[in-house]
C-alpha cells in the first residue's frame, strides 16, 4: 500500500509540472521525397550493402558441353530442365523454371500431354518465367503441367527423305505415310549466308517457259512475286516450274503452304501425284518436291514459322547437295499476318495500319536466307495477296522491296484460251537488261512488248467500232500481236493428262533465236 501511494504521488507531481510549463509546438518536418535519381541511388546502395552482407556464393559447376569453337553449352541453354505451366491465354503460355532458364527461340515440349505440343520462347518476363507461343492448340493444357527445355530451337528433318512427303511446322509427317526416316536435322532459325559465301554473278534460271524466259526472266537465287486470281493457272504454272527445274537442272522443289486453305493444299497434293511430280510407294525417292503445310486453321505461331521450316528444307538441298532449289511460298502475306497476330499476343504496340513494329525485320530475316551461294541456289516464287488491292499497304509494299521479278497471270488472256496466261506487259524483271541477256534478247523482248502495247491501245476502238474502222497499219499491228500471243503459248508436261497434247520444254537459245527471227519477220526487219 505504501508503494502504491508513493507512485501515485509521483505521477500527480509530474502532471502538475507539465501543466505549469508552457507548451511550445514543435514544427513538423515536411515528408522527405527523394528525387528519382536519389531514389535509384538509395536502392543501389541498399542492394550493394545487402549483397556484401551475404555469404560469397559457390563457384558455378563447369559446363557439360564443349566450349571450343563458340558452341553454346548446356550451362547456357538449360537443356533438360523441367518447368511448370503458370498461365495459359490462348496461344500464349507462360512457363516458370527454377533452374535452366531457356534462351529466346528455344523449343519447349509439354510433358504428359495427349499430343506433342511444342512451345517457342518469345520473351523473358523475370522471376524465372518465360512467355512462349504454342505451335498447336492449347486446349486441355492446365497450370502446373510439366514442360521440358529441349535446349535448341525447333528442329526438323531434312534431306531426300522429305521428298514426296507432307510435314507440319515441327517436322511431323501429316500425310499418314509413316515416319520420315532420316539422319539429317536442322534448326529452323538460322543465319543468312555470309557475304563471302554468296555468289555475286547474275545468272538466268532457265524455266523452259517461253513467255517467262523471253519477257520476264527469273534470276538464279532471286525472289519472284506471283500474282493471279482463282482459276487462271497458278497451280499448273507452279507444277510445271517444279517439273522443268527437276528435269533441266536436276534440282528439287519445296512448297510451303502458309496460312492458305486446307482444301487447296490437298488439291495441290493430288494434282502433283496425278502429274508425276510426286510418286508414291517404292518410287517415292523419285519425287521432285517436298511439302510443308501450316494452313489457316493452325495457330498463329505455326503459321509464323512454317515458312522458315520450308526454307530450312530448301537450304539443306542447296548447301549439302549443291542443288538449284525452287521454293514456293503460298502465301507470303499470311506469313506477315501471322507474325502480326503473334506480336499482338505478346503485347507489343502496333505500328502502321495495325501491323507489328518488327514487320521489316520479320520479312527480312526470311528473304535474306533466299539467295545464291557458291554451292547452289534457292529461287523463290512467292504468291502475294494484296489486301483491298492497295499496293501501298505496308505488308505488300515491304515485300516488293525484296522481289527481283513479278509474274502476273491475267484472266483476260486465260479467257482467250492462251496458256500460260502470263501478262507480258504487267510482268517485270530486273534481269531484263542488255548487260545480262545480251542485245538480241533484250531488243526482242522490247519489240514484243511494243507490239502488244499498241494492240492493247486499239482494243477499245475494236470493241466499239470493229476491225473494219481501223487503218491498214493498225490492222497489221493487230494481226502481228495476235500471232505473238499464240507464239508465247505452249503446252505443259503436267497438263498432258488434261489436254492430251505433249508438253514442250523450250531451251533459252532456241527460244531467243526463234523469237528474234519471228519479231524481225513481223516487223519487216
Amino acid at each position: 500500500m505504501a508503494s502504491r501511494r508513493v507512485v501515485s504521488s509521483l505521477l500527480r507531481s509530474a502532471s502538475r509540472i507539465r501543466a505549469a510549463s508552457p507548451a511550445v509546438p514543435r514544427p513538423r518536418a515536411p515528408p522527405h521525397r527523394p528525387s528519382p535519381a536519389g531514389y535509384l541511388f538509395n536502392r543501389a546502395a541498399a542492394y550493394a550493402s545487402s549483397a556484401a552482407a551475404q555469404e560469397k556464393p559457390a563457384a558455378p559447376p563447369p559446363a557439360t558441353g564443349k566450349t571450343g569453337g563458340g558452341k553454346i553449352t548446356d550451362e547456357f541453354t538449360g537443356a533438360g530442365a523441367i518447368g511448370q505451366v503458370c498461365q495459359v491465354i490462348g496461344a500464349v503460355v507462360d512457363v516458370r523454371f527454377d533452374e535452366g532458364l531457356p534462351p529466346i527461340l528455344t523449343a519447349l515440349e509439354v510433358l504428359d500431354n495427349n499430343i506433342r505440343l511444342v512451345l517457342e520462347v518469345a520473351q523473358h518476363l523475370g522471376e524465372k518465367m518465360v512467355r512462349t507461343i504454342a505451335m498447336d492448340g492449347t486446349e486441355g493444357l492446365v497450370r502446373g503441367q510439366r514442360v521440358l527445355n529441349t535446349g535448341s530451337p525447333i528442329t526438323v528433318p531434312v534431306g531426300r527423305a522429305t521428298l514426296g512427303r507432307i510435314m507440319n511446322v515441327i517436322g511431323e509427317p501429316i500425310d499418314e505415310k509413316g515416319d520420315i526416316t532420316t539422319n539429317h536435322f536442322l534448326p529452323i532459325h538460322r543465319e543468312a549466308p555470309a557475304f563471302v559465301e554468296q555468289a555475286t554473278e547474275q545468272q538466268i534460271l532457265v524455266t523452259g517457259i517461253k513467255v517467262v524466259d523471253l519477257l520476264a526472266p527469273y534470276q538464279r537465287g532471286g525472289k519472284i512475286g506471283l500474282f493471279g486470281g482463282a482459276g487462271v493457272g497458278k497451280t499448273v504454272l507452279i507444277m510445271e516450274l517444279i517439273n522443268n527445274v527437276a528435269k533441266a537442272h536436276g534440282g528439287f522443289s519445296v512448297f510451303a503452304g502458309v496460312g492458305e486453305r486446307t482444301r487447296e493444299g490437298n488439291d495441290l497434293y493430288r494434282e502433283m501425284i496425278e502429274s508425276g511430280v510426286i510418286k508414291l510407294g517404292d518410287k517415292q525417292s523419285e519425287s521432285k518436291c517436298a511439302l510443308v503445310y501450316g494452313q489457316m486453321n493452325e495457330p498463329p505461331g505455326a503459321r509464323a514459322r512454317v515458312g522458315l521450316t520450308g526454307l530450312t528444307v530448301a537450304e539443306h538441298f542447296r548447301d549439302a547437295e549443291g542443288q538449284d532449289v525452287l521454293l514456293f511460298i503460298d502465301n507470303i502475306f499470311r506469313f506477315t499476318q501471322a507474325n502480326s497476330e503473334v506480336s499482338a499476343l505478346l503485347g507489343r504496340i502496333p505500328s502502321a495500319v495495325g501491323y507489328q513494329p518488327t514487320l521489316a525485320t520479320d520479312l527480312g530475316g526470311l528473304q535474306e536466307r533466299i539467295t545464291t551461294t557458291k554451292k547452289g541456289s534457292i529461287t523463290s516464287v512467292q504468291a502475294i495477296y494484296v489486301p483491298a488491292d492497295d499496293l501501298t499497304d505496308p505488308a505488300p509494299a515491304t515485300t516488293f522491296a525484296h522481289l527481283d521479278a513479278t509474274t502476273v497471270l491475267s484472266r483476260q488472256i486465260s479467257e482467250l484460251g492462251i496458256y500460260p496466261a502470263v501478262d507480258p506487259l504487267d510482268s517485270t524483271s530486273r534481269m531484263l537488261s542488255p548487260h545480262v541477256l545480251g542485245e538480241d534478247h533484250y531488243n526482242t523482248a522490247r519489240g514484243v512488248q511494243k507490239v502488244l502495247q499498241n494492240y492493247k491501245n486499239l482494243q477499245d476502238i475494236i470493241a466499239i467500232l470493229g476491225m473494219d474502222e481501223l487503218s491498214e497499219d493498225d490492222k497489221l499491228t493487230v494481226a502481228r500481236a495476235r500471232k505473238i500471243q499464240r507464239f508465247l503459248s505452249q503446252p505443259f508436261h503436267v497438263a498432258e493428262v488434261f489436254t492430251g497434247a505433249p508438253g514442250k520444254y523450250v531451251e533459252l537459245k532456241e527460244k531467243n533465236r526463234k523469237g528474234v527471227c519471228f519479231i524481225r519477220r513481223l516487223l519487216d526487219c
